[in-house]
Protein backbone atom coordinates (compact mmCIF):
# COMPACT_ATOMS: atom_id res chain seq x y z
CA UNK A 1 0.00 0.00 0.00
CA UNK A 2 1.15 3.35 -0.51
CA UNK A 3 2.58 5.32 2.55
CA UNK A 4 0.43 8.37 3.81
CA UNK A 5 3.22 9.93 4.46
CA UNK A 6 5.65 12.74 2.89
CA UNK A 7 8.77 10.60 1.72
CA UNK A 8 11.54 12.87 3.69
CA UNK A 9 9.52 13.19 7.06
CA UNK A 10 13.03 11.12 8.93
CA UNK A 11 14.87 12.63 6.17
CA UNK A 12 18.39 13.32 8.30
CA UNK A 13 17.63 10.67 10.93
CA UNK A 14 19.14 7.80 12.48
CA UNK A 15 17.61 4.80 13.14
CA UNK A 16 18.69 1.46 14.88
CA UNK A 17 15.68 -1.12 14.98
CA UNK A 18 16.70 -4.42 17.24
CA UNK A 19 15.23 -7.86 15.40
CA UNK A 20 15.13 -5.42 12.35
CA UNK A 21 16.62 -8.25 10.00
CA UNK A 22 12.69 -10.08 9.83
CA UNK A 23 8.92 -9.81 10.33
CA UNK A 24 7.69 -6.90 12.22
CA UNK A 25 11.06 -5.64 12.81
CA UNK A 26 12.10 -5.52 9.00
CA UNK A 27 8.84 -4.02 7.86
CA UNK A 28 10.04 -1.19 10.27
CA UNK A 29 13.37 -0.81 9.22
CA UNK A 30 12.10 -0.50 5.49
CA UNK A 31 9.74 2.57 6.14
CA UNK A 32 11.83 4.26 8.52
CA UNK A 33 14.15 3.99 5.46
CA UNK A 34 11.80 4.80 3.10
CA UNK A 35 10.86 7.89 4.73
CA UNK A 36 14.38 9.37 4.71
CA UNK A 37 15.70 7.52 7.77
CA UNK A 38 19.56 5.74 7.62
CA UNK A 39 18.84 2.42 9.23
CA UNK A 40 21.14 -0.14 11.89
CA UNK A 41 19.34 -3.25 12.76
CA UNK A 42 20.58 -5.72 15.29
CA UNK A 43 20.26 -9.40 15.39
CA UNK A 44 21.88 -12.76 16.24
CA UNK A 45 21.50 -14.61 12.94
CA UNK A 46 24.48 -12.57 10.41
CA UNK A 47 22.70 -14.58 7.68
CA UNK A 48 19.68 -13.24 8.06
CA UNK A 49 20.85 -9.34 8.55
CA UNK A 50 23.09 -9.99 5.58
CA UNK A 51 20.24 -10.75 3.59
CA UNK A 52 18.09 -7.58 5.30
CA UNK A 53 20.39 -5.31 4.46
CA UNK A 54 21.19 -6.04 0.73
CA UNK A 55 17.37 -5.38 0.71
CA UNK A 56 17.41 -2.02 2.13
CA UNK A 57 20.08 -0.84 0.34
CA UNK A 58 18.66 -2.18 -3.40
CA UNK A 59 15.59 0.33 -1.92
CA UNK A 60 18.77 3.28 -2.09
CA UNK A 61 18.50 3.00 1.81
CA UNK A 62 21.94 3.68 3.99
CA UNK A 63 21.95 0.99 6.14
CA UNK A 64 23.97 -1.61 8.35
CA UNK A 65 23.90 -4.80 10.08
CA UNK A 66 25.03 -5.65 13.35
CA UNK A 67 25.22 -8.59 15.15
CA UNK A 68 24.07 -9.04 18.66
CA UNK A 69 22.18 -10.21 21.39
CA UNK A 70 20.33 -7.87 23.58
CA UNK A 71 20.65 -9.59 26.80
CA UNK A 72 24.11 -9.23 26.35
CA UNK A 73 25.22 -5.32 28.01
CA UNK A 74 28.60 -5.28 26.19
CA UNK A 75 26.79 -6.17 22.75
CA UNK A 76 24.27 -3.40 23.61
CA UNK A 77 26.82 -1.21 24.00
CA UNK A 78 28.89 -2.03 20.93
CA UNK A 79 26.41 -2.14 18.95
CA UNK A 80 24.52 1.66 19.46
CA UNK A 81 28.40 2.73 20.05
CA UNK A 82 28.57 1.45 15.84
CA UNK A 83 25.52 2.68 14.85
CA UNK A 84 26.76 5.97 16.21
CA UNK A 85 30.19 5.87 14.39
CA UNK A 86 29.07 4.65 11.26
CA UNK A 87 26.27 7.52 10.91
CA UNK A 88 27.31 10.21 13.38
CA UNK A 89 24.39 10.21 15.36
CA UNK A 90 21.27 8.01 16.78
CA UNK A 91 17.59 9.31 16.61
CA UNK A 92 15.32 6.74 16.71
CA UNK A 93 15.71 3.56 18.85
CA UNK A 94 12.86 0.57 18.12
CA UNK A 95 12.92 -2.05 20.33
CA UNK A 96 11.48 -4.95 18.10
CA UNK A 97 13.43 -8.05 19.12
CA UNK A 98 11.28 -10.60 20.68
CA UNK A 99 11.07 -14.24 21.96
CA UNK A 100 7.45 -16.71 22.66
CA UNK A 101 6.68 -20.33 22.24
CA UNK A 102 2.88 -21.41 23.08
CA UNK A 103 3.58 -24.03 26.49
CA UNK A 104 1.58 -24.90 29.27
CA UNK A 105 2.36 -23.06 32.83
CA UNK A 106 2.90 -26.25 34.48
CA UNK A 107 5.22 -27.48 31.50
CA UNK A 108 7.29 -24.38 31.62
CA UNK A 109 10.57 -24.08 33.29
CA UNK A 110 12.10 -21.34 34.98
CA UNK A 111 14.88 -20.69 32.81
CA UNK A 112 11.93 -20.91 29.57
CA UNK A 113 10.63 -18.07 31.74
CA UNK A 114 13.67 -16.33 32.37
CA UNK A 115 14.82 -16.18 28.52
CA UNK A 116 11.36 -14.51 26.91
CA UNK A 117 12.06 -12.06 29.84
CA UNK A 118 15.38 -11.85 29.25
CA UNK A 119 15.13 -10.55 25.79
CA UNK A 120 11.72 -8.95 25.48
CA UNK A 121 12.08 -6.95 28.95
CA UNK A 122 15.50 -6.90 30.32
CA UNK A 123 16.65 -6.36 26.51
CA UNK A 124 14.54 -3.61 25.58
CA UNK A 125 15.54 -1.92 29.22
CA UNK A 126 19.36 -2.84 28.06
CA UNK A 127 18.67 -1.03 25.18
CA UNK A 128 17.14 2.09 25.96
CA UNK A 129 19.74 2.29 28.66
CA UNK A 130 22.86 1.69 26.27
CA UNK A 131 21.15 4.25 23.69
CA UNK A 132 20.47 6.86 26.31
CA UNK A 133 23.41 9.62 26.41
CA UNK A 134 22.97 9.74 22.60
CA UNK A 135 19.17 9.96 22.80
CA UNK A 136 19.49 12.54 25.00
CA UNK A 137 19.13 16.53 24.22
CA UNK A 138 22.54 17.52 24.15
CA UNK A 139 23.47 14.31 23.74
CA UNK A 140 26.16 12.97 21.55
CA UNK A 141 25.28 14.27 18.12
CA UNK A 142 22.06 15.82 19.48
CA UNK A 143 20.26 19.54 19.39
CA UNK A 144 20.99 21.24 22.75
CA UNK A 145 16.88 21.54 22.60
CA UNK A 146 15.75 18.07 20.99
CA UNK A 147 15.59 14.51 22.27
CA UNK A 148 14.98 11.52 20.37
CA UNK A 149 12.37 8.75 19.90
CA UNK A 150 11.79 5.00 21.43
CA UNK A 151 9.73 2.62 20.29
CA UNK A 152 8.93 -0.35 22.48
CA UNK A 153 7.34 -3.25 20.14
CA UNK A 154 4.75 -5.15 22.85
CA UNK A 155 1.54 -7.01 22.57
CA UNK A 156 -1.83 -7.31 23.97
CA UNK A 157 -1.69 -10.88 25.93
CA UNK A 158 -1.68 -9.44 29.15
CA UNK A 159 -4.47 -6.70 28.83
CA UNK A 160 -6.58 -9.91 30.10
CA UNK A 161 -5.20 -13.04 29.63
CA UNK A 162 -3.96 -15.52 27.30
CA UNK A 163 -3.21 -19.04 27.11
CA UNK A 164 -0.53 -20.85 26.75
CA UNK A 165 1.88 -17.68 27.25
CA UNK A 166 2.17 -16.58 30.89
CA UNK A 167 5.92 -16.36 30.05
CA UNK A 168 5.41 -13.77 26.93
CA UNK A 169 2.07 -11.79 29.16
CA UNK A 170 4.48 -11.32 31.70
CA UNK A 171 7.57 -9.76 29.62
CA UNK A 172 5.20 -7.67 27.83
CA UNK A 173 3.30 -6.57 30.72
CA UNK A 174 7.30 -5.24 31.91
CA UNK A 175 7.55 -3.83 28.79
CA UNK A 176 4.69 -1.66 28.88
CA UNK A 177 5.47 -0.44 32.78
CA UNK A 178 8.86 0.03 31.19
CA UNK A 179 7.57 2.69 28.62
CA UNK A 180 5.73 4.28 30.87
CA UNK A 181 8.37 4.86 33.74
CA UNK A 182 11.36 5.83 30.99
CA UNK A 183 8.48 8.14 29.51
CA UNK A 184 8.05 9.74 32.24
CA UNK A 185 11.93 10.51 33.72
CA UNK A 186 13.50 10.80 30.33
CA UNK A 187 10.50 12.70 28.59
CA UNK A 188 10.97 15.26 31.60
CA UNK A 189 14.65 15.10 31.90
CA UNK A 190 15.99 14.39 28.89
CA UNK A 191 13.50 15.61 26.00
CA UNK A 192 12.93 11.52 24.68
CA UNK A 193 9.70 10.49 23.16
CA UNK A 194 9.00 6.70 24.67
CA UNK A 195 5.62 4.82 23.34
CA UNK A 196 4.98 1.25 22.35
CA UNK A 197 3.09 -0.83 19.48
CA UNK A 198 1.34 -3.45 20.63
CA UNK A 199 0.35 -5.50 16.92
CA UNK A 200 -2.69 -7.72 17.22
CA UNK A 201 -2.07 -11.18 14.74
CA UNK A 202 0.01 -10.08 11.95
CA UNK A 203 0.22 -11.71 8.62
CA UNK A 204 3.78 -13.48 7.34
CA UNK A 205 5.19 -13.31 10.53
CA UNK A 206 6.83 -15.86 13.35
CA UNK A 207 3.97 -14.50 15.54
CA UNK A 208 1.31 -16.81 13.90
CA UNK A 209 3.39 -19.73 12.38
CA UNK A 210 5.10 -20.61 15.73
CA UNK A 211 1.92 -19.77 18.02
CA UNK A 212 -1.18 -20.16 15.76
CA UNK A 213 -1.04 -23.54 13.75
CA UNK A 214 -3.61 -24.20 11.09
CA UNK A 215 -5.88 -26.02 13.49
CA UNK A 216 -5.56 -23.18 15.99
CA UNK A 217 -6.31 -20.76 13.00
CA UNK A 218 -9.74 -21.84 11.91
CA UNK A 219 -11.34 -21.44 15.21
CA UNK A 220 -9.86 -18.06 15.99
CA UNK A 221 -10.84 -16.72 12.95
CA UNK A 222 -14.68 -17.59 14.07
CA UNK A 223 -14.15 -14.59 16.48
CA UNK A 224 -15.71 -11.40 15.58
CA UNK A 225 -13.52 -7.81 14.47
CA UNK A 226 -11.06 -11.09 13.60
CA UNK A 227 -8.63 -10.39 10.60
CA UNK A 228 -5.55 -10.36 9.97
CA UNK A 229 -2.92 -6.79 10.21
CA UNK A 230 -0.30 -6.33 8.22
CA UNK A 231 3.58 -5.51 8.81
CA UNK A 232 2.79 -2.14 7.00
CA UNK A 233 0.28 -1.92 9.52
CA UNK A 234 2.67 -1.76 12.27
CA UNK A 235 5.50 0.31 10.48
CA UNK A 236 3.03 3.15 9.70
CA UNK A 237 2.29 3.49 13.71
CA UNK A 238 5.75 3.52 14.09
CA UNK A 239 6.61 5.91 11.36
CA UNK A 240 3.69 8.24 13.32
CA UNK A 241 5.40 8.12 16.64
CA UNK A 242 8.90 8.39 15.53
CA UNK A 243 7.42 11.71 12.42
CA UNK A 244 6.71 15.09 14.22
CA UNK A 245 2.81 13.80 13.84
CA UNK A 246 3.70 12.61 17.31
CA UNK A 247 5.94 15.07 19.04
CA UNK A 248 3.05 15.55 21.84
CA UNK A 249 2.75 11.74 22.16
CA UNK A 250 4.14 10.46 24.80
CA UNK A 251 4.32 7.04 27.32
CA UNK A 252 1.38 5.84 25.65
CA UNK A 253 0.77 2.47 24.31
CA UNK A 254 -0.75 2.43 20.37
CA UNK A 255 -2.81 -0.75 19.82
CA UNK A 256 -2.96 -2.14 16.41
CA UNK A 257 -5.05 -4.77 15.88
CA UNK A 258 -8.25 -4.30 14.32
CA UNK A 259 -10.26 -3.81 18.10
CA UNK A 260 -9.35 -7.75 18.10
CA UNK A 261 -8.50 -7.40 21.90
CA UNK A 262 -11.98 -5.92 22.48
CA UNK A 263 -13.42 -9.08 20.66
CA UNK A 264 -15.74 -11.45 23.10
CA UNK A 265 -18.10 -14.06 21.52
CA UNK A 266 -21.91 -13.05 20.54
CA UNK A 267 -24.23 -15.15 22.69
CA UNK A 268 -27.12 -13.49 20.89
CA UNK A 269 -28.38 -11.79 17.52
CA UNK A 270 -29.20 -8.96 17.05
CA UNK A 271 -32.50 -9.59 16.54
CA UNK A 272 -33.01 -12.24 19.50
CA UNK A 273 -31.28 -9.10 22.11
CA UNK A 274 -34.32 -7.11 20.79
CA UNK A 275 -36.96 -9.43 21.25
CA UNK A 276 -35.64 -10.33 24.48
CA UNK A 277 -35.80 -6.77 25.80
CA UNK A 278 -39.60 -6.42 24.84
CA UNK A 279 -39.96 -9.78 26.80
CA UNK A 280 -38.23 -8.65 29.86
CA UNK A 281 -39.53 -4.91 29.60
CA UNK A 282 -43.48 -6.32 29.14
CA UNK A 283 -42.33 -8.83 32.29
CA UNK A 284 -41.09 -6.22 34.91
CA UNK A 285 -44.08 -3.96 34.43
CA UNK A 286 -46.65 -7.09 35.53
CA UNK A 287 -44.48 -8.65 37.62
CA UNK A 288 -41.79 -6.29 38.67
CA UNK A 289 -38.35 -7.75 40.04
CA UNK A 290 -36.20 -6.67 43.46
CA UNK A 291 -38.92 -4.86 45.02
CA UNK A 292 -38.49 -5.06 48.97
CA UNK A 293 -41.01 -7.90 50.83
CA UNK A 294 -42.51 -7.39 54.19
CA UNK A 295 -42.57 -10.54 56.70
CA UNK A 296 -45.16 -9.36 59.13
Amino acid sequence: MESPFRANILKGKVALVTGGGSGIGFEISVQLGKHGASVAIMGRRKRVLDSAVDVLRSHGIPAIGLEGDVRREDDAARTVESTFKHFGRLDILVNAAAGNFLVPAQDLSPNGFRTVIDIDSIGTFIMCHEALKYLKKGGLGKDPSTGGTIINITATLHYGATWYQIHASAAKAAIDSITRSLALEWGEDHGILINGIAPGAIEDTAGVSKLAPEEVLSKIKEKPLYTFGEKWDIAMAALYLASDAGKFVNGTVLVVDGGQWLSTPRLLSKDAVRQLSRRQETRSRVAPTGLPKSKL
